[in-house]
């Protein structure tokens, strides 16, 4: 009886399995599968949902003066499922959509999301970026030499880590190297001790550092390597007139020595030529070679430095432009593989176009790097460039009319190709975007 139980199980479980099988390979499961859960629109932007498969169904919307159905503002529709359904965004806020199928047994619903429409103008052109950290970086240990012929590092004594960001001294809200000689100096010579606010990633801590007089310097050290700021160059990818803000480079700005992230304290970005390209080889990322010039003349100010590159406010376009008007911007979702164009600059200070390939567009939900992997296919651009060199990130991402992305890195192996972010993570960053739990929470009545 055993044996014939096992096998009745067995049997059961082998057709259980392919019942499962069958159904998850049938098109209404393909299709109920690929169906988003959440659909985000502009005011006047149309989508269409392909059910494709033949059923009827009716089709109901709670909100249709935000969302009209197949063109009308009906609150119910019933149609058979192999035709798509067409929505198309009236006016800001929130609906849900309900599907069922037979107009009896629930199938889908899809919340709709209307957000306040969004313009912004792509760069391309090349910029400086003078950035200040928010603290002293401690980039590396020193060995001081005393006058016992000893050698060692009062600030890793005091466990001061490479990494680390001094904050005060003595109280003292400090952000520049300069300053920090001068109260080492006074320290030392009065023999007391340092009292140092140290900031660890996020957490905040006190220390106390006494500097040793380094025989070989003549002079107090605390045995640290230390930074207060970083320049270099980029591509400015966006400037968003209606809100006098800008995003820049699409990657974060890391420390040369620690690689770790630069938390901003001031900065600014500033005109910038291109003078050369060092051109990119397979095993060798190229760079383009810059000068800072008009450094009177600030473009913008830097308030952030996130993974998705640098922002801050802008008061004019900068010069140099190839766009001057506003364009649409693209969600995540509707980047998809195929032709597209990047703007960038490769000789002095011309913004060009050139063609590419999105070769994989990925579905990200939330905010996440390397959205996409893009590919070089412009004669011109490799003919000039062997590829994306180092600079290039930044430079905007064009489909289908709309700005959708940024240039962030090459593949050293192949320098053709490289990734790039979805635009829609820099306007979160930027302020200008907001996320759909945002709007939801910024539609919601407040309390009397």
């Amino acid at each position: 009886m055993g044996n014939r139980e096992f096998r009745k199980r067995k049997c059961f479980g082998l057709i259980l399995a392919t019942l499962i099988g069958i159904i998850c390979s049938s098109a209404p499961f393909q299709t109920y599968a690929s169906l988003p859960d959440e659909i985000r629109l502009f005011p006047g932007q149309a989508r269409d949902i392909d059910f494709s498969i033949p059923i009827s169904a009716e089709v109901t919307l709670d909100h249709p003066d935000v969302i009209h159905l197949n063109g009308e503002a009906k609150q119910s529709l019933s149609m058979k499922l192999n035709h798509p359904i067409s929505l198309s965004s009236h006016k800001t806020g929130n609906a849900e959509m309900s599907v069922k199928l037979f107009g009896a047994i629930p199938y889908k619903k899809v919340k709709l999301n209307v957000i306040p429409d969004l313009k912004v103008i792509p760069g391309g052109q090349t910029i400086g970026v003078k950035i200040r950290s928010a603290g002293i970086m401690v980039v590396g240990h020193h060995l001081v030499r005393t006058e016992d012929d000893r050698k060692f590092s009062p600030g890793k004594q005091a466990d001061i880590q490479t990494g680390d960001l001094i904050m005060e001294m003595n109280g003292q809200r400090i952000n520049d190297v300069k300053k920090v000689s001068e109260l080492v100096e006074k320290a030392g010579k009065s023999g007391e001790p340092i009292r140092l606010k140290i900031k660890r990633k996020e957490k905040l801590f006190e220390v106390d550092l006494t500097p040793a007089y380094d025989v070989e310097d003549r002079a107090y050290r605390m045995g640290l390597y230390i930074r207060d700021s970083a320049a270099g160059v980029g591509t400015l990818t966006f400037y968003a007139p209606d809100q006098g803000v800008y995003g820049a480079l699409g990657h974060v700005i890391t420390d040369m020595d620690t690689q770790m992230p630069i938390e901003v304290g001031s900065g600014e970005i500033i005109h910038s030529t291109v003078t050369s390209i060092s051109k990119s080889q397979n095993g060798s990322p190229g760079e383009k070679r810059a000068h800072f010039f008009r450094e009177d003349k600030v473009l913008g100010n830097i308030e952030k430095n996130t993974r998705f590159g640098i922002f801050g406010k802008m008061k004019d376009f900068p010069e140099y432009g190839m766009i001057r008007e506003p364009i649409p911007v693209a969600f995540a979702e509707e980047v998809h593989p195929g032709p597209a164009k990047i703007m960038t600059v490769v000789e002095g200070n011309r913004v060009e176009s050139y063609d590419i390939e999105i070769v994989y567009a990925a579905k990200q939900e939330t905010p996440a790097t390397k959205g996409m992997i893009i590919r070089i296919v412009d004669p011109r651009l490799l003919e000039k460039t062997g590829g994306i060199v180092q600079g290039m990130s930044g430079s905007p991402i064009i489909q289908d009319g709309k700005l959708v992305g940024a240039v962030t890195h090459v593949f050293v192996n192949d320098p053709t190709s490289g990734y790039g972010c979805f635009i829609e993570w820099m306007l979160q960053d930027a302020g200008i975007l907001l996320t759909s739990s945002d709007f939801h929470s910024s539609r919601r009545p407040k309390a009397g």
